[in-house]
């Protein structure tokens, strides 16, 4: 089978490790680490990275193997070994993509090429030209305008997408309904990590309903030294990732919390943390009796690792699902690899519903 051609949008932390990670299991051919081993045939080494679009110096001209370890990306490097991809960075279009304060922490944070932006038609040339069938968005927390002119670029080259952060493109019906019309399917929004915070305080959040047990309060405070923090400073740009962490923990609630007794998002950047992500958790709850309890939990990950685990399979459902002429939202997947789906659903039937599309027993016994 041809290998899946991909293109990735804002060449960051979270790319380095899956540009590094399709290397890993190209390599040792081994299944460890992986939600999936093979989808549709795919296995996750079957992915070549033809695009690369970024507006920083130290990655714009590189191919992608080298930008991918460019600064500021700081992640854990489990894979030295990259072959070159022969394909390099272009430059794209800033747009909101890049925090005003993000340009002030010298090597730490965003160093804007002097190059020409692209434009739409640049873009879609651009997409087209490299063949690319999926479309990565990675770009930072708040970038409304730049996802937007991506999806835009997607749209008009025939390219499917996963959309990795949170602003709502998948979920929002008028956007899912374009990519329906043009039979191209889409995974969003924002997506959840293999076990990371998110996925972890919903599987609490189920566990207390199941047992019984009703929430009072909770909370869940995430503190990293990544771009990604240092972005999330500027708090104007936070206001898509609280809804769609906010609302991925409300859907599994027995009883919906009022907004005063639940707080989860990003609470602050501390830069010697580097990639790795330490989540607070806590819930408070009554048992048997209305006697009181509380869960504590401190959870430490390297992020982008995590997110790679999941956008790799994302990205092959979105091969399968064009490999079956399939469009618009895929709810399965999009369900149980993001965090805002379309519609939600706890994540055994989720998980269900992704082995069901891959098996294509859903789509056989309509």
């Amino acid at each position: 089978m041809q290998p899946i051609k991909t293109a990735i949008i804002g060449v960051g932390n979270c790319a380095s490790s899956l540009v590094q990670g399709t290397a890993y299991y190209r390599e040792s051919n081994t299944s460890a680490g992986l939600i999936h081993d093979v989808i549709g045939g795919y296995g996750a080494g079957d992915v070549d990275w033809v695009l690369g679009v970024d507006v920083d110096a130290r990655k714009v001209g590189k191919d992608i193997s080298e930008a991918i370890f460019a600064a500021p990306n700081c992640t854990k490097v489990f894979q030295k070994d990259v072959p070159p991809t022969g394909n390099k960075v272009i430059m794209g279009k800033v747009l909101d993509g890049v925090a005003g304060h993000m340009t002030d922490h010298g090597d730490l944070g965003f160093i804007v090429a002097d190059e020409p932006e692209a434009t739409r038609e640049s873009m879609v040339a651009a997409l087209k030209a490299s063949g690319a069938e999926v479309m990565l968005n990675f770009l930072p927390v708040g970038s409304q305008e730049a996802t937007e002119f991506y999806m835009e670029c997607a749209l008009e080259a025939g390219v499917a997408v996963v959309n990795c952060m949170p602003v709502f493109i998948a979920s929002r019906p008028e956007w899912e309904a374009r990519f329906r019309k043009a039979r191209l399917p889409i995974v969003g929004d924002d997506v959840k990590a293999q076990l990371g915070a998110t996925i972890v305080h919903r599987v609490l959040s189920s566990l207390f309903g199941a047992r019984g047990v009703n929430v009072d309060r909770t909370y869940q405070l995430n503190t990293g030294g990544n771009t990604d923090f240092m972005n999330m400073l500027d708090r104007q740009r936070l206001g898509s990732k609280k809804t769609s962490k906010t609302e991925a923990v409300q859907a599994m609630l027995a009883q919906r919390l009022a907004d005063e007794n639940i707080h989860v998002g990003p609470s602050d950047y501390v830069p010697w943390q580097k990639d790795n992500k330490l989540c607070f958790l806590r819930m408070e709850g009554e048992l048997f009796g209305g006697v009181p309890m509380n869960l504590e939990l401190r959870l430490s990950v390297e992020d982008s690792p995590n997110s790679a685990a999941v956008v790799i399979d994302a990205i092959r459902c979105c091969k399968l699902a064009l490999d079956r002429g399939e469009g618009g939202a895929l709810a399965g997947p999009s369900a149980y690899f993001c965090k805002h789906p379309p519609v939600q659903y706890n994540d055994d039937l989720a998980a269900q519903m992704v082995n069901e599309f891959i098996a294509d027993t859903a789509i056989a016994a309509e």
